[in-house]
């Protein structure tokens, strides 16, 4: 598979802490609070990324869940621009992902059936007929081991979990590690995974965004560097084609409202984007607007895709506070390799083997209009 080299710290396991000194610049810091009590009697916590600039996040080792994301308007006035809830007990009840890490594989895999090596492997089923996200129990229902480690701008977040052998139907056993760093404006996310058997990867975040801090997104403006994009069948399992945009509701080469189109599409956007970037290269994959706001994201990624996923099937029967999180509350922009990859030959390569790295980085930037990108 194609492998892009990102060297980053390894921390040990648990939740231990190593702190700047006195000589080191101001940078960001991270603070750790009890979030409660998981089902067996693990302790749960929630982890406050604090930049000198104006972004604050939360994150909990409980799937690596991003729970809340505050950034400035153009008046500087702060909002939570990502879906999620304040609390343990309305994770464990369940919800569609919000800001999780996704894992083993990201998306959808038909049939939950693919063929390796000559030898079938049967996943858990979890979306109709076919796997989605994982399965049953995916990285994102997973407590992760979790780490505060010194970096040159700061302290980051350092997330790890092994995956074992046959895990949801997957083989081999996989570590992987994540990491969060908070650098100004910017989120940087880091995956790394080894394995000792040769097994399907793709790894991805699933927040939610909401530029507005409340109602829907289809106001919002969005571009996406991609001039092609992978059609799907009514499960949303990809035909196999790489398709044009040209002239079709899925060209957002140029900046529209994703709510212009949204109607020509079978209930909303859920489709991979196939961005126009060399392998492995770290290039912008899409621009998120919300002009009410001011607020904007960029995102920058080293995966060949990007899935769009404009909140289709919330239903107003999850909120946080007075936010009810309706249809189209939130997108996704999911950094990944393409749905079903193992199952389509034409697409790139997901099988990561022993003595193999796993390695991909997507960076989350959030500025305002008028505002300068930083160099």
């Amino acid at each position: 598979m194609t492998l892009t080299v990102f060297i980053f710290m390894i921390g040990s396991a648990g939740c231990n802490s190593k702190k700047q000194d006195d000589t080191t610049p101001p940078g960001t810091t991270i603070s750790r609070t009890f979030f409660g009590l998981m089902p067996d009697g693990d302790s749960t916590y929630l982890y406050t990324l604090t930049s000198p600039g104006d972004i604050t996040m939360k994150i909990t080792n409980y799937g690596g869940i991003i729970t809340e994301i505050l950034a400035p308007d153009t008046k500087g006035e702060l909002d939570n621009i990502a879906l999620g809830f304040d609390n343990l007990k309305q994770y464990l009840a369940g919800h569609p992902n919000f800001g999780a890490l996704i894992g083993r594989f990201a998306n959808r895999i038909a049939k939950g059936s693919f063929t390796l090596d000559g030898k079938t492997y049967t996943l858990a089923i979890n979306n109709g007929n076919n796997t989605l996200h994982g399965g049953v129990i995916g990285f994102d229902d997973v407590l992760w081991d979790a780490a505060i480690i010194e970096t040159e701008n700061g302290e980051a977040l350092e997330l790890e979990y092994t995956s074992v052998d046959m895990e949801e139907g997957y083989p081999g056993n996989v570590n992987v590690t994540v990491l969060y760093e908070l650098t100004g404006n910017e989120l940087h996310i880091s995956y790394h995974a080894v394995t000792d058997k040769a097994t399907p990867i793709n790894l991805t975040n699933h927040t939610y965004f909401n530029l507005a801090g409340g109602g829907t997104i289809l106001d919002h403006r969005l571009a996406l560097n991609a001039s092609a994009y992978t059609p799907v069948n009514k499960e949303l399992i990809p035909t196999g084609e790489i398709a044009p945009v040209d002239d079709t509701p899925f060209d957002f080469r140029e900046s529209h409202t994703i709510g212009k189109r949204i109607d020509q599409t079978a209930g909303g956007y859920d489709h991979n984007f196939v961005l126009d970037k060399k392998p492995g290269e770290l290039a912008l994959a899409a621009r998120l607007e919300d002009p009410g706001s001011g607020r904007i994201l960029e995102v920058e990624t080293t995966q060949p895709g990007i899935q769009v996923y404009s909140g289709n099937f919330l239903d107003g029967s999850l909120k946080s506070g007075d936010f009810v999180y309706e249809k189209h509350s939130g997108i996704c922009l999911e950094t990944q390799h393409f749905p079903d990859s193992p199952n389509q030959p034409d697409f790139p390569d997901t099988i990561l083997r022993p003595g193999e790295e796993f390695t991909s980085k997507t960076i989350y930037r959030f500025t305002t209009a008028g505002e300068k990108k930083a160099d």
